[in-house]
């Protein structure tokens, strides 16, 4: 005879390790910023940055990675040595209609994969450096590089370089006037002191 109650007994204990092999459904959706929202490597308010942003979502994370420039998004994806799989990455779309470069709007993430990138403009994005800027569309990027310049590419054509090499960033004082105000400082500084 057949006793059901250590058959159901097993089966519960197995049940815990069936779901330990299931994975859970991860929501990739596009997240809007928010005045709490920082960027990765600068760790600072993105809404008080122009230009374009981008968003990365990693595989394990429970929120995106957001950069205050596309290109340094583009860059963190082909780092050999970034933390997690990328399971999502998106950019604004600067040709979406009230799309501005100090507002780049809301609800207008697209696909990296998807989009269009007028780069070697002389625009600068958030951090002040060169930036890649992306397009839904293809016209409009050969708009805005027709009007300012630069190459459209797809996201795989822009070379390593155009986003892995180090930025020369011109000082916007030499190092005379900064030692000249260090002095007026200090003096300022031991005229104060008791």
């Amino acid at each position: 005879m057949i006793r059901p109650l250590p058959i159901l007994i097993a089966l519960a204990l197995m049940a815990p390790l069936a779901a330990c092999k299931e994975k859970r459904a991860v929501d990739l959706t596009p997240l809007e910023l928010t005045v709490e929202t920082v960027g990765y490597y600068c760790q600072m308010d993105l809404l008080e940055h122009p230009g374009p942003k981008a968003q990365v979502h990693l595989e394990g994370m429970p929120a995106p990675l957001f950069f205050s420039q596309v290109r340094d998004a583009i860059a963190f994806s082909r780092d050999p040595e970034q933390m997690a799989p990328i399971l999502a990455l998106y950019v604004n779309d600067m040709g979406r209609e009230g799309a501005t470069w100090d507002d780049p709007g809301e609800g207008n993430w697209i696909s990296a994969d998807e989009a269009w990138y007028v780069v070697g403009t002389a625009r600068e994005g958030g951090m002040g450096t060169p930036e890649t800027i992306p397009f839904a569309s293809q016209e409009a990027a050969r708009a805005m590089a027709a009007a300012e310049g630069g190459t459209v590419l797809r996201l795989a054509e822009i070379p390593d370089d155009m986003v892995l090499a180090p930025v020369e960033v011109p000082d916007a004082a030499d190092e005379s006037d900064f030692q000249a105000r260090l002095r007026a400082l200090s003096q300022q500084t031991q005229e104060a002191a008791p």
